[in-house]
């Protein structure tokens, strides 16, 4: 297919429908950042066949979109039908799902002999070893557990946390609490006389090392820290 259109497809009750679009403006669309449909469309009309150039009868598009309109027709095949990326997009976008999930699964699991992350190059190694398909269109969240599951035969894999006790000087609690906010669970914490801030919190294994090293950074070294469990 040219990168300089491509397909949304839709069927119905046995008959399908094609329109042809602009595939950035198409993508957008799609993504919900276009609200327009109108110089989406190459041409404003649905087809049974694009490539042959034919078309449905009004009967067809009645019967399968309650309209005939064609604008109409559009929004819906774009909701219900599916989008065909063209090559470049389709690789630009898997890429980029993928670099998603090996970054979730560095920060998430562990390596339950050693108890650390497994460094990005070797998780995309055993994806590639696993043949693990990539839905570009799938947020990286969700496809992370069935990722997992299809890695484990060839990874080893554990999703382990810890228990780390912490305490923080008052010039850096404020933003030491934002950033344990963001990468952990906050199990108890209290605020001292003099401003300090003391928190027990629960974090990945795979994770602490980072939040350790953005600690430190945060208050040039002066914190206390105790792995708990």
């Amino acid at each position: 297919m040219s990168d300089k259109y491509t397909l949304v497809r839709y069927s119905h009750s046995g008959e399908k429908f094609e329109i042809l679009v602009d595939p950035d403006k198409g993508l957008s669309y799609k993504r919900g950042e276009l609200s327009d449909i109108t110089n989406v469309l190459m041409l404003d009309t649905v087809f049974t066949d694009a490539n042959k150039g034919e078309k449905p009868s009004m009967g067809k598009l009645e019967e399968a979109f309650g309209t005939t309109d064609p604008m109409k027709v559009a929004e819906i095949m774009f909701e219900k039908g599916t989008f065909l990326l063209t090559a470049q997009q389709r690789k630009q976008m898997t890429e980029q799902k993928l670099k998603q999930i090996i970054n979730t699964i560095s920060r998430t699991y562990v390596d339950p002999a050693t108890k650390l992350p497994h460094p990005p190059l070797r998780i995309e190694n055993a994806l590639t070893e696993a043949k693990v398909s990539i839905d570009p269109f799938k947020d990286a969240e969700e496809q992370v557990k069935e990722v997992v599951k299809a890695l484990r035969p060839h990874l080893p894999l554990s999703m382990e946390s810890v228990e780390i006790a912490i305490k923080i000087p008052p010039d850096y609690a404020s933003k030491s609490y934002g950033i344990v906010k963001n990468m952990g669970e906050i199990k108890r914490d209290e605020w001292q006389s003099d401003g300090s801030w003391i928190a027990v919190i629960t974090i990945s294994a795979a994770m602490q090392g980072d939040l350790l090293d953005r600690l430190g950074k945060a208050t040039q070294g002066n914190l206390q820290t105790k792995i708990i469990k």
